[in-house]
């Protein structure tokens, strides 16, 4: 292996793929280094055992001890080639124009700021939806941005039940509109398949690759024009001196030899709790004017699925039918003036496979459950949660895992504002339920990570954000941090879009310096 490159690319999801894009087009020599491996194709993916959590690629060999929050106190991360979008849901929204500019009340004191606007990003989000073959319709959109160009695709025709959840939103005055989603629906696409509506999808590779994860779309592209691709092999140290960076220190989990690589430039992109972790392993927060900030201020949403439970059989078709948003509640909802506007959104959300709920209950009782999960269909509710300091990860030395890595501890809780907010969403998406015909309803509350955000921002302060405005990591040249961590705030919208638009945005900027 060729030690020596122009850049090294930790992380293969949204933020070092994408960034990786533009290197690479710009002609550097690129290695991208993964900790997971690929997720195979075919018929298996749509088995029980096939949603991410029961799956090798989720890798429990690196365990994050969860000391406040969470949904279990020992948690794995998730690890393969692509990411997290081998197995997310597609939606693909972008930020509200309001989302780069937060009102006081949500930022509660946390010095957060958004040093780039909406129209900074535009272009780049006009880009990674053509990359990612976006399917949407925006027009009944009350708070879409302006575009300059419309979405690559249209929007799949609406399922009986999302047709069904459509009427009952407008029949409550909202103005419902399809979910915007990196999904095939082409019929004659050369070399990849159209989506055949399967229920497997959200938390499931695509078993006939029509999904537009990024294992699909981009990376064999890369791969074509010469980018290096390590799996299965963790990043253990960035390497600097003076100041500058000089590559990094790795492991191969199929061999275990340890090894180093070279470059001038690091590309750190492995997400939100990943990317800190190896920061504060390198004890790279020492040479940062904000690093005490670095780890801090962890957010990931505050997430709820709202399921109406129905006489029968609620997607009688047995069709994907995760196809709906409705926005009208995100700048806020004027019987809630003590929120002072943004609340969030509501996605719809399907039937859940059975067979997921017979792995998650076993035994009898999950059988028994896993029968009856074709009543239910729903609503995700997502509400922005705020930038607290006391939300953060950090590391404990003194504990390592079988790799010689030191353990990450996590701590989160929402604030009194953020439970508001997300009493208010479950409360009208449980009014929409009911209208489209709904016997009750019952409200799971998500306590996962999967949209974790805000623990490596950026900003203008230096001494309150660890990133600068193109998210080069202040105090170390050289390197730059470009996944989910470097947002300020979380918005309310699934956040891979705008790491994609950032990212491609970053890796323009790094190509230019050259």
């Amino acid at each position: 292996m060729n030690k020596n490159y122009d850049a090294i690319v930790i992380g293969s999801g949204f933020g070092g793929t994408m960034t990786a894009r533009q290197l690479v087009n710009a002609g550097m020599k690129v290695l991208m280094i993964e900790r997971g491996q690929w997720v195979q194709r075919g018929p298996h993916n749509w088995g029980p055992r096939a949603s991410l959590d029961l799956t090798p690629h989720y890798d429990d060999s690196t365990p994050y001890k969860v000391l406040k929050g969470g949904n279990k106190p020992e948690m794995g991360v998730y690890a393969c080639v692509g990411g997290p979008s081998v197995f997310y849901g597609g939606v693909s929204f972008r930020f509200r124009k309001e989302d780069f500019n937060p009102p006081a009340n949500l930022l509660k004191g946390s010095d957060a700021c958004w040093p780039i606007d909406y129209d900074e990003l535009e272009p780049w989000y006009t880009e990674a939806e053509s990359l990612l073959d976006i399917a949407g319709d925006d027009a009944a959109d009350p708070t879409a941005p302006p575009r300059s160009k419309p979405f690559p695709q249209p929007a799949a025709p609406l399922a009986a039940i999302s047709q069904q959840v459509n009427i009952a939103a407008e029949s409550l005055g909202l103005h419902p509109f399809p979910l915007p989603l990196a999904i095939n629906y082409r019929k004659n696409k050369p070399g990849q398949q159209a989506c055949i509506s399967c229920t497997t999808c959200d938390t499931f590779a695509c078993a006939v690759n029509a999904k537009n994860d990024l294992a699909t779309v981009l990376i064999p592209v890369l791969l074509e024009q010469g980018m290096v691709l390590l799996d299965e092999t963790i990043a253990l140290q960035i390497l600097e001196e003076k100041g500058q960076v000089t590559g990094a220190r790795c492991k191969s989990k199929t061999s275990g030899e340890e090894f180093t690589v070279k470059a001038p430039r690091v590309i750190l992109a492995a997400g939100a709790l990943g990317s800190p972790h190896l920061l504060l392993a390198s004890e790279l927060e020492k040479k940062n004017p904000g690093g005490q900030v670095i780890g801090h201020y962890l957010m990931r949403h505050v997430n709820a699925i709202v399921f109406g439970i129905f006489p029968g059989a609620a997607d009688k078709e047995e069709r994907f039918h995760k196809q709906l948003a409705i926005l009208d509640f995100y700048l806020g909802k004027e019987s809630h003036p003590e929120l002072k506007g943004k609340l969030g959104s509501l996605q719809q959300m399907p039937t859940p496979p059975a067979g997921l709920v017979e792995n998650a209950v076993p035994g009898f009782l999950g059988k028994m459950l896993g029968s009856q999960v074709k009543r239910l269909t729903g609503l995700l509710a997502i509400a922005e949660d705020q930038p607290q300091y006391e939300n953060k990860c950090w590391i404990d030395f003194s504990k390592r895992d079988q790799w010689g890595y030191p353990r990450l501890n996590v701590v989160h809780q929402y604030s009194p504002r953020d439970k508001a907010a997300m009493k208010v969403l479950t409360k009208e998406a449980a009014k929409i339920m009911k209208a489209a015909g709904a016997w009750a309803t019952y409200t799971h509350h998500i306590r996962t990570f999967s949209h974790a955000v805000g623990t490596v921002r950026m900003g203008e302060n230096p001494e309150t954000s660890a990133l600068d405005e193109n998210c080069a990591f202040r105090g170390v040249e050289g390197l730059w941090v470009v996944d989910g961590s470097f947002m300020p705030t979380s918005a309310a919208v699934n956040p891979s879009l705008t790491i994609a638009a950032n990212a491609l945005r970053v890796g323009a900027r790094i190509a230019e310096k050259g």
